[in-house]
């Protein structure tokens, strides 16, 4: 079975030989799940590939409150921040699901980049397409419901965590429904309500940490 560690946008354009040469060269973590990879507010000089399970991002607010950035999973990288701009974490990474993740310091990552400097533009595609998702969110949250949004979530998770089935696509999340209020900005309530309602039309099944998700087609026009 192929590492998805390769297909990480670190490794786009290298040769797999290259790029197994520098996946073997890293640190490797397990780590369970409620683990805490980094804090914010930590001094980094590292970043992560997730090789197995699930990581998220979170910021806390002064009065406690936390708001949940993303959720990376097998292939995804996070952490690489630190090691462009040297200082704080600018979040908390948390396991929610058993993990394995590996870890490239300041000084691998620039022996690499001067023997590969393909790997750069790689990453700062990568990085692009971080800041484009983090307008996309800011805007959902001025212009969009939390039906919308949560529908929007729904169809984002199940395109990197999903598992085709006869009778939709199966999405083991491993989020609470508190941790998954967080990931679109809403009150745990709010987006109860907004699951139940589509539960009751048909759209979506739950079962626990697990949704099933039965009419992909309604669900975008939802989250549009």
């Amino acid at each position: 079975m192929d590492d998805p560690v390769l297909s990480a946008p670190l490794f786009a354009g290298l040769d797999p030989a290259s790029a197994r040469g520098i996946v073997g060269s890293l640190v490797t973590l397990n780590v369970a799940r409620g683990d805490l990879v980094f804090h914010e507010g930590e001094p980094g000089d590292c970043l992560y590939l997730v090789r197995d399970g699930k990581v998220k991002l979170g910021r806390r607010s002064g009065d406690g409150r936390e708001n949940l950035l993303a959720v990376l999973g097998p292939g995804e990288m996070f952490g690489e921040l630190s090691l462009f701009d040297p200082g704080p974490r600018t979040s908390t990474a948390t396991v929610v699901a058993d993990a394995q993740l590996l870890q490239m310091g300041h000084d691998q990552l620039a022996r690499w980049l001067t023997a590969a400097p393909a790997i750069a533009e790689h990453l700062l595609r990568a990085l692009a397409r971080r800041m484009r998702r983090t307008n996309e969110a800011i805007a959902d949250l001025i212009f969009t419901d939390v039906p919308g949004r949560v529908a929007k979530a729904l169809l984002d998770l199940s395109t990197r965590f999903g598992e085709p089935t006869e009778d939709g696509v199966r999405v083991a999340h491993d989020l609470t429904q508190e941790e998954l209020a967080q990931l679109v900005g809403a009150t745990r309530e709010s987006v109860n309500k907004a699951l139940a309602e589509f539960t009751a039309r048909g759209w979506t099944r739950r079962d626990g940490r697990v949704v099933v998700l039965l009419d992909i087609e309604r669900l975008e026009h939802r989250a549009q």
